[in-house]
């Protein structure tokens, strides 16, 4: 399962954050996650037990913030939103697009308990 391991990256960050702040439990933990980063919010949230046991965010509470994918047009350099199989200029149809936003996962905030 490609998700624990991802897991397991994260609850290193977490640990090492909890750390820097002498935090003695995780309470609650907040992602980024966007539909072409890879990874299934799903499968996340059912690998997290399994990556967190007996550690500092035991009981930590996951929460994933889906977002959506936007995408910038070459042709008249507008953002617009796309899905995940079609990329192309939601206002003129072009096909040149860039990715601004749907490939992330991005940890956005932690509550901590400290001493």
């Amino acid at each position: 399962m490609h998700e624990l391991s991802v897991c397991l990256s994260l609850l290193e960050q977490v640990e090492a954050i909890a750390a820097e702040r002498d935090a003695i439990r995780v309470t609650r933990i907040e992602l980024k996650v966007g539909p072409l980063s890879g990874v299934e919010p799903d499968l996340l949230k059912h690998a997290w037990p399994m990556a967190s046991a007996d550690g500092i965010a035991v009981d930590a509470e996951l929460v994933i913030d889906e977002t959506g994918i936007v995408v910038r047009c070459s042709a008249c350099e507008t953002d617009t939103a796309a899905t995940p199989n079609r990329l192309v200029c939601g206002n003129c149809g072009d096909f040149h697009t860039t990715v601004v936003s749907g490939d992330e996962m991005i940890l956005q905030s932690l509550e901590l308990e400290t001493n």
